[in-house]
């Protein structure tokens, strides 16, 4: 990552937050999903160019279990280094508020597995696998 390039703790704006979700492929979410679900940030990541945000990710959680989500960074900003700055910031601002025993868990897309294993992360099957359901 170069000098170009602010990264912050803090929660990203509705508007944001799903034009980083669009721009960067991860599934799309209304401005009303996104106002209800962003207050419940535990912790949240932007990346700033020229103060325009370029990436972010958040961490959700009860102050036990902790979820890391939505990792997203522009397509034209993507190879920079900007995901590993955005993880590197959650796991620093999880490892000052979360107890010890906290359970930090992510859903890896891909070859994204590569770089959550460079922060710790491991799969967990066979002993068990990742669930998931979109409400209707």
């Amino acid at each position: 990552m170069t000098d170009d390039y602010a990264v912050s703790v803090e929660v990203p704006t509705v508007e944001d937050y799903c034009r980083l979700r669009r721009s960067a492929g991860l599934t799309p979410r209304s401005a009303t999903a996104a106002a209800a679900g962003l207050p419940n940030t535990a912790v949240g990541v932007l990346v700033r160019q020229d103060g325009h945000v370029v990436g972010m990710g958040r961490a959700v959680g009860d102050g036990l279990c902790y979820q890391i989500v939505d990792i997203a960074v522009e397509p034209a900003h993507q190879g920079r280094g900007l995901g590993k700055a955005i993880v590197a910031r959650l796991m620093q601002a999880l490892r000052q508020i979360a107890p010890a025993e906290a359970y930090v868990s992510l859903i890896a897309d891909g070859d994204a597995r590569h770089l959550y294993a460079q922060y710790g992360f491991s799969p967990t099957a066979p002993a068990s696998i990742g669930m998931a359901q979109c409400v209707p």
